[in-house]
């Protein structure tokens, strides 16, 4: 039985892949942020610990506990815990930015490096990046995510270079949108650390805030989280798993735009998206 370990469990992309893996047969590890979450995953029949992607405390707090109940064999690590912090750039505090790199970022790092040796000891592994369209292209208005994301691709590209004479195999998922809170987190945090009434972008925000503040997903190219289970679940199965899976037409698109328009003329796009 394999042992998987995921981040950002308590719902969405990383709830349903904790459901679905538990169901296949998989020691599924569950994590999640806050202690609620981790106590109702347990009420659920999961193996779940708390895992704070911002606090270094945390993350060697629970790996040491995983380590304990597995004898130290992690065969997957799916990183999926993020948010997104809406703003302009020029609206953004630095410290808000920071904030959302050591969620996004630097916590995934230092989970996954401490993760490694035990790939290495077992002689194989898996390591999977939630990532998003938004590590491909970047969206107004989004500019803490769209950083955090394009900073996590390049990390990973190279993890998987380094990697490549191990029997480690890393992967990348980019989906575009998928039915899950991350909207409803996202207006919080945009909320808290940014001065809408008083930006220049105050009435461009607004649409923002409805368009965060929706309960129905109107957008016809949204999907539910089983289409990012579905390639997690190649990524960990194939003996080939690809180097990124596109997920959601609208991260298709972007790729190919991307590859064949000019700067300009993406930007003109880009800018009249989301």
């Amino acid at each position: 039985m394999q042992t998987v370990l995921i981040t950002g469990a308590s719902t969405g992309i990383g709830y349903h892949a904790a459901v679905t893996l538990k169901a296949a047969g998989y020691r599924v590890f569950a994590t999640a942020r806050k202690t609620q979450d981790v106590t109702r995953l347990i009420a659920q029949g999961f193996e779940s610990v708390q895992l704070d992607l911002s606090s270094t405390a945390s993350i060697t707090a629970a790996v040491a506990h995983i380590i304990q109940l597995t004898d130290g064999k992690i065969d997957v690590l799916f990183n999926n815990g993020a948010y997104g912090q809406p703003g302009a750039v020029e609206d953004l505090p630095t410290d808000a930015l920071r904030v959302q790199f050591e969620t996004n970022v630097f916590g995934w790092h230092e989970l996954t490096t401490q993760i490694i040796p035990l790939m290495r000891a077992n002689g194989r592994g898996r390591i999977i990046q939630n990532s998003s369209v938004l590590g491909l292209v970047t969206m107004k208005y989004r500019g803490a995510y769209n950083a955090s994301k394009f900073a996590l691709e390049g990390l990973t590209d190279t993890l998987r270079l380094e990697l490549l004479d191990s029997p480690i195999k890393v992967s990348l998922i980019e989906p575009g949108p998928i039915v899950s809170q991350f909207r409803a987190n996202a207006l919080s945090a945009f909320q808290a650390n940014i001065d809408i009434e008083n930006s220049i972008h105050s009435a461009d925000y607004q649409q923002q805030i409805s368009r965060l503040g929706k309960k129905d997903v109107s957008n016809q190219f949204t999907l539910g989280p089983e289409a990012v289970t579905k390639a997690l679940i190649h990524a960990i199965e194939s003996k080939n798993p690809k180097v990124r899976y596109y997920v959601t037409f609208p991260t298709y698109l972007f790729a190919l735009l991307k590859r064949i328009l000019p700067f300009r003329v993406l930007d003109k796009i880009l800018a009249k998206s989301g």
